[in-house]
Parts: structure tokens; sequence; C-alpha cells
């Protein structure tokens, strides 16, 4: 009987030690539902926001810059660019020699292990040469599988350097006889991206028939604007920051946007559509999709924009030769769409572009193209990777911790030629071992339960209302939440805070972190133009004193900020 007490008593420790794991995953997937949301109600505001961005990017930066140095050395031959840029005596990181060899690969990341930053000089030498390469690639990479050979295939690594280091680790790096394909969003979010880029730029120069590379929707320099690259950028080279922007921008646009894998697997970052035409996006222009927060202009759009700039030669050359709707429908599609179980295929309200497709649009895309699943990233996965859609869409997220310390596992998986996947999964992070389980799921909840008290206060006003409504006896209860915060300026701060930063980054042309008296006369005659507004320009500088705070003649951020009392017009659109 005491044999069988202890048995009793083990089952129950058993049981209870699963339904304890078992509400800490739940906790911890809840978390990541409010990350999630968070996140794609962000990229909904960027979409949102892209057509004032590209406003100010086409137009203002062209016109501030065509008497500008450093664009003029970019309208250079790289040649006569790359020798402006030396590399001096006292520098003491990595010196790559070109044509890249496999020791250059070995070179650059015992570097970056040793947090070295890699020269201006090689970062533009790198980016010059992946774009010769690319441009001689299709718009969807073809690759047979080999008996011998597995392939590898990679999802989101979002800057994270120490999980693409991690998958090399254990897996090994590219060569021959290991194929590997990263499917897009290389950068943005984490603070590594421009290493990772240098690290899977230098083994495709190396291995270009074993290293494929599909673009994601962050390979876009406006995303990069917003979620952390371009900042990483301007921090890391300064006055060579704008070169390589330059040439980055155009790099993304000579990215494949897919892989099919002996004819049977597709590999794109998002998804796809109803409407899906692998024919189509084989034959577009890949090269003309600048951004895909830039839509084609209409004709209408087309000539306002000339008669407002008739001397701006950019704009008005790249309205002509701009991406036809159709394909840039095609790729947005490729790049943002995310599957669910619902059937069917429905604008994605969520993120604001692509779409959701159902498992009735994956059976159709699959059986016209004669293929036999779909391989996708786009999404983090707590467990690194999803399967849906019996087993025809594999979702495969690489970036693990993404939201925070143990949020998450990456994963990457592994195919042969009977193209069934092998998952692997790991999770890069000293930290989140020393910690327990209830311990990780603790920091993971409180970090997205503050986010979402931020975004919270940031909707203050409109909640209340919404509180109001409710409030049909006027009891005050509902609107006790009130005392959150009554500052209109305090929700200007937490909610247009980044925007912000981008518009103020944009006008500061030279990056000096303020905005001359110059600059912000050039950015309102700019508007003005745009607009129909008259607007003297003794009122301008009036204006410019004014937010001038210390009086030290020019604006810095957090003058530029405290400016701004932001409220939101019905329909979404900031006002000052």
């Amino acid at each position: 009987s005491g044999c069988g007490s202890c048995v009793k008593a083990a089952l129950l420790i058993q049981s209870w030690y699963r339904c304890y794991k078992a509400r800490l995953e739940l906790r911890r997937r809840q978390a990541l539902s409010i990350f999630e949301s968070i996140e794609y109600a962000d990229e909904q505001d960027q979409l949102q926001l892209a057509k004032f961005f590209t406003f100010m990017l086409e137009n203002y930066t062209q016109k501030k810059e065509e008497n500008s140095a450093s664009i003029e050395n970019q309208r250079l031959d790289t040649k006569t660019v790359l020798r402006m840029v030396e590399v001096p005596d006292s520098y003491e990181g990595p010196r790559l020699m070109f044509p890249l060899t496999y020791s250059d690969v070995l070179l650059l990341i015992k570097a970056f292990k040793e947090n070295q930053i890699l020269h201006a000089r090689y970062v533009l030498e790198v980016l010059v040469e992946a774009k010769k390469v690319l441009k001689q690639l299709p718009n969807i990479t073809h690759i047979m599988s080999i008996e011998t050979k597995e392939l590898t295939i990679c999802g989101d690594i979002h800057g994270k350097l120490d999980d693409l280091f991690l998958i090399f680790y254990k897996n090994g790096l590219p060569s021959g006889n290991n194929r590997y394909v990263f499917n897009g969003d290389f950068v943005d979010r984490g603070k590594n991206s421009m290493e990772v880029l240098m690290v899977l730029f230098a083994l495709f120069l190396v291995f270009p028939n074993d290293v494929y590379l599909n673009r994601g929707n962050h390979e876009d320099f406006l995303m990069n604007l917003r979620y952390g690259f371009t900042k990483e950028i301007t921090s890391k080279y300064k006055k060579h920051s704008a070169k390589i922007l330059h040439y980055l921008e155009e790099v993304y646009t000579w990215l494949p946007i897919g892989t099919l894998i002996d004819k049977k697997v597709l590999v794109v970052h998002g998804g796809i559509a109803d409407d899906t035409d692998l024919e189509i996006l084989n034959k577009l222009k890949r090269n003309k999709m600048r951004s895909v927060l830039m839509p084609p202009s209409t004709p209408s759009e087309i000539e306002l924009r000339n008669i407002q700039f008739p001397y701006n030669f950019q704009t008005s050359s790249m309205s002509l030769d701009q991406m036809p709707k159709d394909d840039w429908d095609q790729i947005i599609n490729i790049l943002w769409s995310d599957p669910r179980k619902k059937k069917g295929c429905s604008p994605n309200t969520t993120r604001g572009g692509g779409c959701y497709f159902g498992p009735d649009i994956t059976n159709h895309i699959l059986n016209k193209f004669a293929l036999k699943m779909i391989i996708r990233s786009h999404e983090c996965k707590p467990e690194g990777f999803e399967i849906c859609h019996d087993g025809k869409v594999i979702t495969l997220f690489s970036a693990s911790n993404y939201y925070e310390e143990g949020s998450n596992r990456g994963a990457y998986l592994k195919l042969k030629k009977d193209l069934i996947p092998r998952f692997f999964q790991y999770q890069c992070s000293q930290m989140v071992k020393s910690k327990t389980l209830h311990e990780s799921v603790n920091i993971v909840e409180s970090t997205a339960f503050r986010i979402l008290g931020e975004k919270l206060i940031a909707r203050n006003s409109e909640l209340m209302q919404v509180f109001k409504m409710y409030d049909v006896n006027k009891t005050g209860k509902k609107t006790k939440q009130n005392t959150l915060v009554k500052s209109g300026m305090f929700q200007t701060l937490v909610r247009y805070r980044r925007d912000l930063k981008i518009i103020f980054n944009v006008i500061d042309k030279d990056k000096s972190g303020l905005i001359s008296l110059e600059e912000f006369r050039d950015i309102w005659k700019l508007f003005c133009s745009h607009y129909g507004i008259k607007i003297d320009e003794a009122h301008v500088d009036q204006l410019a004193n004014a937010m001038d705070l210390n009086h030290d003649g020019s604006i810095d951020f957090n003058e530029f900020l405290t400016a701004f009392d932001v409220v939101h017009r019905l329909g979404g659109e900031p006002k000052p």
C-alpha cells in the first residue's frame, strides 16, 4: 500500500505540474497576443502615414539636396564614391578584400562577435557587389533539391545577430554542401541589423549558388525609418550614412521576391491572395518597387505633382516610370499577407496591407500552379513555427525573444529530396536559461501590460468618450479612468513621438540633431506650395523663434515635440 500511495502522490504532482505549466503557457500566449496586436496596429499607422512621409522624402529631400555635396557624390560613378571613403590606418576592424572569399566571411563573423563595426567603405563595397549579382537573378529563384544535400530555410532575423550565429553554430555555415534560404526581414527592431545584413550579403557573394535571399516587408527604406535600421545606420556611420542608405535602397529593390523549390514548394515572406499569379510575378520589374508603402500614383496625382514641382526631375521621371498598379498589388500580397482559418480572401485590416487568405485560397493557388506547399514567415510564433491549412502552409520565424526575453522560440527547418520539413527550435539568451519558467513568463507579461498601458494612455481621449457613452446614468463610475492622464501633451509624447522623430530627421538634412532656420523655412515653403497656403516668410521666422524655446538659433527634438499638441481628427489624421 505504501508503494501505491507513492505512485498516487507522484501522479498528483505530475497532474498539478502539467496544469501549472499550462497556465503559465496560457499567460505567455496571451502576452504574445497583446504584443502582436500592438505591432500590427503600429504597422497600420505606418501605412496610413506612408503618403505623408513619401511626400516629404520625394520632394523636400530632393529639393534640399539638389545642391548637396553628399548627393552629388552619390551621382558620381561607384568607383569615385568608394575612393572618397578612405579607410584610415587607425581603423582596427576587419579589412575585406574583393572579390570576397570564405576567409573574409570568417573574419567578418569574428569581428562582429567582438562587437567591432565594419568600416563604411567595406559596407558600401559589399552593397555594390551584392547589387551586381542580385540584378542577374530572376524575380523568383528556382532551386532543385539534391539527394545528398539538405536545404535550410530561415524566417525573420530582424537584426538579432546572436540568433543568426546560433543557427550557424547548430546547423553549420552556408557552403556548397549546406545551402540556405533566408526568407526576408533581415533588418529592423534588433540592434545589429547592419551586421546581420553584412554577414548574409558576404555569404551570398561567396556562395551565390548556395545562399538565397528573399525580400521581406522590412527590406524597405520607409519601414527602416520607423523601425530602427535607419537610426542604427546614422548612429554607426554618421557622415557616410547618406551614401549607405542610398545604395541600400537600391539593393532592396533587386532582392528576389520568392524562391521555388523543385517547382513544388513556394517560399515567400508574407503569403498569397486569390489572384496571386506566379507568371506575373516572374515577369514584373521588381526594381520599380522602391517601397511597398509607396503605391503607384494615379494620372491625376502625377499631373498635380508635376505642376507643383515642375523642376523636380527625379519625381517626375519616377512617376512616368512607376510600377503598374496590378504588379504592385501582386508584390504587396506576397510580402504582407497572413493565413487564417476562415475561408476566402479579405483585406488584412489588422496590418493595413496585404490580405488574409483561407485554406480554400491556399488550395486554389497550389492546384493552379501544381505546388505542394507554401513556406512563409512574417509572423512571430510562440514555438518559432506553425503549420496550418492541413499542413500546406508553414510559418517560420527565426528571431527568438522577439518581443521580450523568453517571449518566443526561434526556429528553422530543413528539407531533403522528399520535401518533408524537419523543424529545429532554439532560444538565444543566457538570461533565459538562468530564470525559472515562472520568472520568464512574469517578465514577458509585465512588459506586455506596460506597453498596453502606454497605448491606453495614448488613446485616453477616445476611451473617455466611449466610457461616457456607456455611462448612461452619468454616475461617473466608468470615467474614473480619466485619472490616467489629462494632459494632451503627454498623449502626444506617447502616441506620436516616433512619427514626429521621423519627420524631424527628414527635415534635419545635415544630421546635426538640430533644425536650422534655413531648414525650417525650406519645409514650410514646400508645405505652402503643396497645400496652396500663403504665409509670409516673416511669420515663418516668427513661428521658428517661438519653437526655439532656449533661443539658441535652432530647434532640437524636445522643442519640436513640445510645439505639437497633436490630436486625432475624425479619420485618424494628426493635426498641429
